[in-house]
């Protein structure tokens, strides 16, 4: 785990166990009085999606009014940046921010997200797992390592598409292990994952909660987790790091707002989100999405993107990639 990393989650459990309890009267001002709506950069059914719709109802709950989820597909999620940033700066449109937005920063030229959108609160973050067919020849990290450098330019593996997480996550493994994977990008994970089966392709960084019922199937063998530790989701399966120290490739999600809205909304936007990480059904809900809480300030979540964007801008700049 990285320092700034370990900094931030051991920060982050301090300010949430500091949490008061929610109350109406902890919120700014009568905030929210009218539907919030929340900008999702994936379609409906995505884990950002149904991550972003689990919070969005315990925050109408808690918080007396609907927040509504909006999908913005397009534009490798820079749609849905945009639509956030050019609404009203009052709390009442929030962009769901994720690993995308950081990318991007270093993928398209003039796209600096933490010039448009302010950090409220982080959710949480899923790893990635290194996931083969059953009959793969490689079982283990290192085996899989030791298969493609054999192997240099044969071993393909799938990605949602040019610039996404699981695409740079596998370029980082290129990058420390001295691997030469090809990339295969597709529309979505979903036909990516219909190649692996097929066999079209060998070998896909996908994210935990949408691949972990195919595993606990045993139609994909999971290798490794790409987070900073192994989880209870998948015991047994190692991290990455075990092998690849200081390997770390998770995806993460959390709220942003457009500059500019008011500090007092940005402070009960972040202490909402915050609470909810005290709720067990939360806590459940998270867990059976392969999730970890990231709970901490709104400080914390900028300073956390601003070190995933220098990471993934490494990591561009090394595998030369190129937007579509």
């Amino acid at each position: 785990m990285s320092l700034r990393r370990r900094s931030f989650l051991k920060s982050a459990a301090a300010s949430v166990l500091a949490a008061p309890a929610l109350s109406r009267a902890t919120l700014a001002q009568g905030y929210p009085n009218r539907v919030v709506r929340v900008i999702v950069a994936t379609a409906a059914g995505g884990t950002a999606d149904i991550l972003a719709r689990v919070i969005c109802q315990w925050l109408s709950e808690k918080m007396g009014q609907s927040f509504i989820v909006e999908n913005r597909t397009g534009g490798a999620g820079n749609i849905a940046v945009e639509t956030a940033r050019q609404a009203p700066p009052d709390g009442y449109t929030l962009h769901f921010s994720g690993p995308v937005n950081a990318i991007n920063a270093s993928l398209y030229d003039r796209i600096n997200y933490l010039e448009v959108i302010e950090p409220v609160a982080a959710l949480a973050q899923a790893p990635h797992v290194v996931e083969v067919r059953p009959d793969f020849p490689a079982k283990t990290i290192p085996e899989l390592i030791a298969y493609a450098k054999a192997n240099p330019g044969k071993v393909n593996y799938g990605s949602a598409g040019i610039g996404t997480s699981n695409h740079v996550a596998v370029e980082l493994f290129n990058m420390m292990a001295g691997t030469d994977m090809v990339h295969v990008p597709y529309r979505g994970t979903s036909p990516a994952i219909m190649d692996l089966f097929a066999g079209s392709i060998q070998v896909v960084f996908d994210i935990l909660p949408s691949s972990i019922e195919y595993i606990r199937a045993k139609k994909l063998t999971a290798l490794g987790l790409t987070g900073p530790g192994r989880m209870d989701a998948l015991p047994g399966v190692p991290a990455v790091t075990e092998f690849l120290p200081g390997y770390e490739a998770s995806a993460w999600f959390g709220f942003g707002v457009p500059k500019a809205t008011p500090r007092d909304i940005i402070d009960a936007l972040n202490k909402a989100t915050n609470a909810a990480f005290n709720d067990s059904a939360m806590q459940a809900k998270l867990a059976e999405f392969g999730s970890i809480p990231m709970p901490g300030t709104p400080e914390d979540f900028a300073k956390f993107i601003a070190s995933e964007i220098d990471k993934w801008g490494k990591v561009i700049r090394f595998a030369n990639i190129k937007p579509q």
